[in-house]
């Protein structure tokens, strides 16, 4: 089963694969394919739950989750995404959040979308025994404040700032750094920078690893952003495979007589 340790360890050395997954069916195809870490994404707001954004996901909707993905994970590092507002507020209800995942849930870690308010914050999660994953670049939960998702690190205040926060997450005791939507030449420099590993999503080739949602990698969004890749067309055969159950059911091919058991024990009904 694959480690926090194991996680850490592979930076410079080995590549890292990541993937979201929001249930355990999902779950388990990930987890047989060999990807090292499974995300259980807030982006289940968006991709799963029919919501806008990723704001409205609460605490109890992110442990459900969870769960379900823990629960039919076996080699994995399962990490559970920390949704919006659920950490940062106050030290209590943070720590409490993000131990429940462990502690009820079964995750290994948390991620946090991060900033200079998560620096301490992940301090003592760590020394509390809860692996933290950082998260930095576009981060989005602050969809709000950026107008969108637009991409991060563009100027040299800004590409230094997440350097720096970098930096000051790594000490403070993260295992790893996601960075989304950077210029690759910054992501390069942030990896090269650190010990502990990279994991990138629109960042570019050089991080330690990559990340991206399940359901843009296999083809099932309708929508994909433009740092991502469809390895699949699933969306396509899942449209085919209904259309095909509809006509047969209409047509009166479904059910067939394999299908159906009569038992000959049964008098008539009246």
């Amino acid at each position: 089963m694959t480690t926090v340790r194991d996680v850490r360890a592979k930076a410079g050395e080995e590549t890292i694969t990541m993937l979201t997954a929001y249930d355990a069916p999902t779950a388990a195809i990930v987890d047989e394919a060999g990807v090292d870490v499974i995300l259980v994404g807030d982006s289940v707001g968006n991709v799963a739950l029919g919501y806008e954004t990723t704001i409205p996901v609460t605490v109890d909707q992110m442990a459900g989750h969870v769960g379900a993905v823990s629960r039919a994970t076996e080699e994995a590092l399962v990490v559970a995404d920390m949704p919006f507002l659920s950490v940062g507020v106050d030290e209590r209800s943070s720590i409490e959040n993000a131990g429940r995942m462990l502690k009820e849930e079964g995750a290994h870690a948390v991620k946090l979308e991060s900033g200079p308010h998560t620096v301490e914050l992940t301090e003592k999660l760590v020394q509390l025994g809860i692996p933290v994953m950082a998260h930095l670049g576009l981060t989005p939960q602050h969809v709000n404040q950026y107008g969108g998702y637009p991409r991060q690190g563009t100027d040299q205040e800004a590409a230094e700032r997440i350097l720096e926060l970098a930096r000051e997450h790594e000490d403070a005791g993260a295992f790893s750094l996601v960075l989304e939507h950077v210029p690759a030449n910054l992501a390069a420099e942030v990896t090269a920078a650190l010990d502990i590993p990279t994991i990138g999503i629109g960042a570019g080739p050089d991080c330690d690893g990559q990340v991206l949602v399940f359901h843009d990698a296999v083809g099932l969004s309708e929508w994909t952003p433009s740092f991502s890749k469809q390895f699949g067309n699933a969306r396509a055969e899942m449209e085919a495979a209904v259309a095909d159950y509809v006509e047969a059911v209409e047509g009166g091919s479904f059910p067939a007589e394999e299908h159906s058991h009569e038992e000959s024990d049964l008098e008539e009904l009246y």
